[in-house]
């Protein structure tokens, strides 16, 4: 038998924290970012069932700094689901993306794992991760990185990188340059041997020497300080810049898709995606309906069990009803997120839209966007408890919780 097949592999996700999902609210008022459903599941869900098909996976660590208690039962349920174990770690204060790994690395490496895979939790993507441990074994190196090709013009939002086309090695990395360097950016997946902790400890250890040998005016000590603590280290600035060109890391290029999930539009997008992609790995969680004794489905549909949907009602493409939701005669939806417990009654159409918690829409009202993804009004959102009064209008508005909404509104925000 191989060596390889012996040797363990871990996961980290990092999930971020309540000050980090601030781009996401309303919807992350009620719920931490990672545990919002995009197509039927929690977003780190996602991730998290694309880690299982990693061979000799041994662990799943969520790293972040939210409240145990709001991941205690996801990480429960999920466990015992996929049969893998996962185990939420909350950081005392943020570390970075790299120093949150490092301040880990005895718990991490307790399996005396041979790879780290290490990826971010507002990722949508098809997540390659078997793919990349076969590429990362045969280049060597400390490090492998997930990357896509982008329009030149959206380049500068993430880290540009540039790799030598054929031998895959990182030559150069900067993070949202001003000046255009690359169409290949960083995907912020990432296949690490346990080497990436030296890197990271080193890090750390300059910043402490530093420290200890500069000497500090008398103006400079009376200053707020300024100073990178040296626990606190960023995976793109402190380690892939430095180690670019070193052949140390090496970029696998996927061909699927890619998007980052930052606000509330981006996850309608995303949730569109994976709907997708369901079409081709498990169709079976997708909804079908021809009108006759259950709604008409139109393209990739998911309808949680508990859902009740009128055989005249027409739903998708890219739809996703949550739990217990209850939509009525003649309701049209039309790329939509339906969350827990809300009701659409008769005729109402909801499109480009997130509909929150416990919310209701009444008869022949309208809630709906241009479905423009990235921009703040370019889909309406609907926080908890919100409710539309019949034959109300509701156009590119983002509603905050608890608003009860009788008159027609267009390009608002509602507090």
């Amino acid at each position: 038998m191989g060596s390889t097949v012996e040797e363990k592999v871990v996961a980290v996700i990092m999930v971020g924290g309540p000050t980090k999902g601030t781009r996401f609210r309303p919807l992350s008022l009620n719920i931490p970012k990672p545990l919002f459903p995009i197509a039927g599941q929690p977003m780190v869900h996602h991730p998290i069932s694309a880690c299982k098909k990693i061979p000799n996976l041994a662990q799943i660590y969520l790293v972040g700094f939210y409240e145990e208690r709001e991941f205690a039962l996801y990480v429960s349920a999920i466990s015992n689901e996929l049969k893998v174990p996962v185990r939420y770690l909350r950081e005392d204060k943020s570390h970075g993306s790299a120093g949150g790994l490092y301040h880990f690395r005895n718990l991490i490496m307790e399996d005396d794992p041979s790879h780290i895979f290490l990826l971010n939790c507002d990722v949508c993507c098809s997540f390659p991760l078997p793919e990349m441990l076969d590429a990362h074994r045969k280049y060597g190196g400390i490090g492998t990185l997930l990357v896509i090709k982008v329009s030149p013009e959206s380049a500068n939002q993430f880290g540009e990188l540039v790799a030598d086309p054929v031998t895959n090695e990182l030559l150069h990395y900067t993070e949202k340059p001003e000046t255009f360097v690359s169409d290949r950016i960083n995907c912020g997946v990432y296949v690490f041997t346990p080497d990436i902790f030296t890197a990271i400890g080193d890090v750390s250890s300059q910043r402490k020497d530093t420290a200890t040998l500069r000497r500090v005016s008398s103006f400079e000590a009376l200053q707020p300080a300024t100073r990178i603590p040296a626990d606190f280290v960023r995976l793109d600035q402190d380690i892939l810049s430095p180690l670019a060109g070193k052949k140390q890391l090496y970029t696998y290029e996927t061909l699927d898709f890619w998007e980052q999930i930052k606000s509330p539009g981006m996850s309608l997008r995303c949730s569109g995606l994976y709907l997708s992609q369901f079409r081709l790995t498990s169709p079976q969680v997708l909804a079908s309906g021809d009108g006759t004794k259950t709604a008409i489905v139109i393209g990739d549909v998911y309808i949680h069990p508990s859902a009740k949907i009128h055989p005249t009602a027409k739903i998708g493409p890219n739809v996703s009803v949550s739990a217990n939701a209850r939509v009525g005669p003649g309701v049209r939806l039309i790329s939509c997120i339906i969350l827990d417990n809300v009701e659409i009654m008769e005729n109402a159409v909801v499109t480009n839209a997130i509909v929150g918690w416990k919310s209701s829409i009444g008869r022949w009202s309208r809630v709906q966007a241009e479905g423009v993804y990235n921009s703040k009004l370019g889909v309406t959102i609907l926080g908890d408890s919100v409710s539309v009064e019949d034959e109300v209008v509701v156009t590119s508005s983002i509603v905050l919780p608890n608003k009860t909404l009788n008159v027609s509104v267009q390009d608002e925000i509602i507090l």
